[in-house]
């Protein structure tokens, strides 16, 4: 407890989403595919799973999503002083994937560049901290990804859900914003649930370790803290969006914290796409926006292993009126797809190790 006893988190000056972007690859790997190489048939926790194609990375895909983001806002690059990438799948141990895309979109060089880590919430640890700087006046403009590509390991559960790719978003003073953000909250502790340790190719995980006292502990701490600390409840919001390691995880989540199935069906994605990691609830936040209204209200809990949820509270401005009409919806990613075979998926992800 803080000695004030606050815990939500506030910046000096209201700031909120000025430009957003989504990103997913083309192709899509049947869960049933999977179930037939390694169960010899059977169900999947999702129907298919985005995959990135062999040209695909998360330099890649976080450029179009920046570019997405950066359109959408309507500012030059230029403005932009911080470019801030969060994923737990880097192409380069050393080297950051933050200064290639800054200068890809035309921002660099006068701006702060990082990665950041945190499993399946680094992307949402960019927010937070761009909130900070904002709202702080250190910069006007900043940009905060969330992307990964599929890291599980052959014939492990992960395989059958985790998927390719996440979104952008600009930050910036509120009176230019489509959403402002009201107040946020971070909720960690030391869970040893996933991990994967420097020189490995795959991740571990705790089995079913990783449900009760990882994901549904943080997230509903979170989430159940921030509301608190708003005074508000579920009822409050037009929107709730969760991280999605599958399908019943937020569902469960969201049903204990007395939201709706209505509240969530919108940004809920993973059964198309499977579970993007550090852009999952960012990727659902992007499918949100492109239909709301003015004066919507959404919460956003993320999740990471390690463990630790972040959680927002943000309300659809006027501004949202002002969109371009002409710009790539998350609708239209999950559209696009191509199906291919287990073999294919293999291929393009390089799961054919020495």
């Amino acid at each position: 407890m803080t000695t004030d006893g606050k815990l939500l988190m506030q910046a000096e000056r209201s700031v909120g989403i000025v430009g957003y972007g989504a990103y997913i690859p083309r192709y899509r790997l049947p869960g049933t595919e999977i179930a037939r190489v390694w169960a010899g048939g059977g169900g999947s926790p999702v129907r298919e799973k985005a995959v990135a194609g062999i040209d695909e990375d998360v330099v890649t895909m976080s450029i179009e999503a920046a570019r997405n983001a950066v359109n959408c806002a309507g500012i030059d690059p230029q403005q932009i002083r911080a470019v801030w990438v969060g994923s737990e799948s880097h192409p380069y141990a050393v080297k950051p994937t933050s200064t290639i895309v800054a200068e890809s979109i035309g921002a660099s060089p006068n701006i702060q560049a990082a990665d950041w880590e945190f499993a399946c919430k680094a992307g949402t640890e960019a927010v937070q901290a761009s909130i900070g700087v904002v709202g702080s006046g250190m910069a006007r403009y900043t940009l905060s990804i969330g992307m990964d590509t599929a890291q599980g390991r052959p014939g492990d559960a992960l395989e059958y859900t985790a998927g390719c790719g996440g979104a952008a978003f600009v930050l910036g003073p509120a009176e230019e914003s489509l959403a402002i953000y009201q107040g946020s909250y971070s909720y960690v502790t030391d869970t040893p649930d996933f991990w994967r340790r420097a020189g490995q190719v795959y991740p571990s995980h705790g089995d079913r370790f990783t449900g009760e006292p990882a994901y549904f502990a943080h997230t509903l701490a979170a989430a159940s803290t921030l509301m608190e600390q708003m005074g508000t409840q579920a009822s409050d919001y037009d929107y709730a969006v969760f991280h999605q390691p599958n399908v019943k995880f937020p569902a469960r989540a969201a049903k204990l914290l007395g939201f709706t199935k209505e509240q969530i069906s919108q940004g809920l994605l993973a059964d198309d796409i499977g579970n993007v990691y550090s852009g999952s609830c960012m990727l659902g936040l992007t499918a949100i926006l492109d239909m709301a209204e003015p004066g919507a209200r959404i919460l956003m809990a993320s999740y990471g292993s390690g463990a630790g949820s972040d959680t927002f509270d943000m309300v659809v401005s006027e501004r949202i009126k002002g969109m371009p009409g002409q710009r790539p919806r998350t609708a239209d990613y999950i559209a696009r797809r191509t199906a291919i075979d287990y073999a294919t998926y293999v291929r393009f992800r390089d799961k054919l190790k020495d």
